[in-house]
C-alpha cells in the first residue's frame, strides 16, 4: 500500500476518531508485518487518535518487532488454530508445519509483556476436542479468542460441510469449558450473552435496514479501492458488479464513499433484499441479522439475495442452539 492511500483515508478517519476514542484502523488481510516496520510506521503515521490493531501469523515477530509494537501501542491479534494437531492447515512458505514458528513468535510477545488476542479457524470441529481447544488458549494466556468456522469463499472452495447437530454440540462444549475457566473472553459466547441480555431487557432487535444505522465496515485495499460490508470481497471481480468497490480514496473522500455507498454500489441493494428475505423466513434472524455478503455471494452462485448459508448454519444458528443447550443444563 502506498503511503498516499493511508494519507487519503486519514482525512476522513481522523475526523471520525475525534468523536470516538475507541475508533480502530485494523491492519488485517494478508500478513501486515510483511511490509516491514519502516513502511508500516509510515502507513500508520497519518492517523490521529485511533487504535491500531494488527492481525498476524506471528512468524516474523522478533525483538525489534516487539519493541515497535510497544512503541506504537499496537494491539496484537495472532492467527493460530489451536494445539499442534489442530493447526496443520497453517504451513510455512516451504510447506512445512507452521505451528512451531507461530509459537516462537508468541513466546517473544510474552517475553516482552505484550498482551494478545487470537483468531482460530476451525475446519471440521469435533465435540470431543472442544474443551482441549479452549484450554490451549487459556494456557496460552490470550486476552480474547474469536472462533471462525472455515468458510467457502474466495479461492477456498473446499470448506467442509459441518454437521449442524455436531456443530451445536461443539459450541455447547466450548461454553462448558469457558464457564469452568472463564479466563478468556470468548467472542462468540459474548455475542450470545449480549443477545440474551437484550431479549431479557426487551430491547428491539434487528430493525429493518432502512431504519437502522448500518456499519459500512469499509475495507481499503492496497490500491485505495474501498469495499463496504465484506472485506472478503476485496480483490475479486464479477460480471455484474465489477470489482465490488464503492470507489477509491485516491479519487473520492472516504466520508463521501461511506455516505453514498448504497447509491454507488449496486450489489449492496441486492444484499439488503437478501437480508429482507432472511428476516421473512428465518426464525434465527434476530440473532444472526442475515447471512454475510461474501457467504451469500460465494455459496449462492454470485447472488447476494439468497438466504441461509452453510456458514450461518454452523457459525450462527448452531452457536445459538449450542449455548442455549449449555444454559439449559446449568440452570441455578
Amino acid at each position: 500500500m502506498p503511503a498516499a492511500v493511508a494519507e487519503a483515508a486519514a482525512l476522513a478517519v481522523n475526523r471520525w476518531a475525534a468523536d470516538d476514542p475507541a475508533f480502530e484502523v485494523v491492519w488485517h488481510d494478508g500478513e501486515p508485518l510483511a511490509t516491514g516496520r519502516e513502511h508500516l510506521a509510515a502507513l500508520m503515521a497519518p492517523f490521529r487518535g485511533v487504535k491500531h490493531p494488527v492481525q498476524t501469523n506471528a512468524a516474523l515477530l522478533d525483538d525489534a518487532w516487539c519493541e515497535f509494537l510497544l512503541e506504537q501501542q499496537v494491539h496484537v491479534g495472532v492467527s493460530i488454530d489451536g494445539p499442534e494437531d489442530m493447526n496443520t492447515h497453517r504451513v510455512t512458505l516451504a510447506g512445512r508445519p507452521g505451528f512451531r514458528v507461530v509459537m516462537r513468535g508468541i513466546g517473544r510477545l510474552r517475553r516482552h509483556g505484550i498482551a494478545f488476542s487470537a483468531i482460530a479457524v476451525v475446519s471440521d470441529p469435533e465435540p470431543a476436542d472442544a474443551a482441549r481447544f479452549y484450554e490451549f488458549f487459556a494456557e496460552l494466556g490470550v486476552t480474547a479468542l474469536g472462533v471462525n468456522v472455515e468458510e467457502t469463499e474466495g479461492v477456498n472452495h473446499h470448506a467442509p460441510q459441518a454437521n449442524p447437530a455436531r456443530s451445536a454440540q461443539v459450541w455447547a462444549v466450548l461454553a462448558d469449558a469457558w464457564r469452568s475457566n472463564p479466563v478468556v473472553q470468548l467472542r462468540e459466547i459474548t455475542r450470545v450473552m449480549n443477545f440474551a441480555s437484550a431479549v431479557l431487557h426487551g430491547h428491539t432487535l434487528a430493525p429493518a435496514p432502512a431504519a437502522m444505522l448500518w456499519d459500512p465496515l469499509p475495507t481499503i485495499a492496497y490500491d485505495g479501492g474501498v469495499v463496504m460490508l465484506s472485506p472478503e470481497l476485496a480483490g475479486f471481480t464479477d460480471e455484474r458488479f465489477g470489482d465490488f468497490t464503492t470507489g477509491n480514496v485516491l479519487r473520492d473522500g472516504l466520508d463521501v464513499l461511506v455516505d453514498e455507498a448504497e447509491k454507488r454500489t449496486p450489489w449492496i441493494t441486492e444484499f439488503w433484499q437478501g437480508v429482507d428475505a432472511c428476516r421473512a423466513t428465518c426464525p434465527f434472524f434476530s440473532f444472526c441479522g442475515g447471512a454475510h455478503p461474501a457467504n451469500r455471494y460465494f455459496e449462492h452462485d454470485g447472488r447476494f439475495d439468497g438466504t441461509r448459508t452453510r456458514y450461518c448454519t454452523a457459525a450462527k444458528i448452531a452457536l445459538l442452539e449450542g449455548v442455549a443447550r449449555h444454559a439449559s443444563s446449568h440452570r441455578p
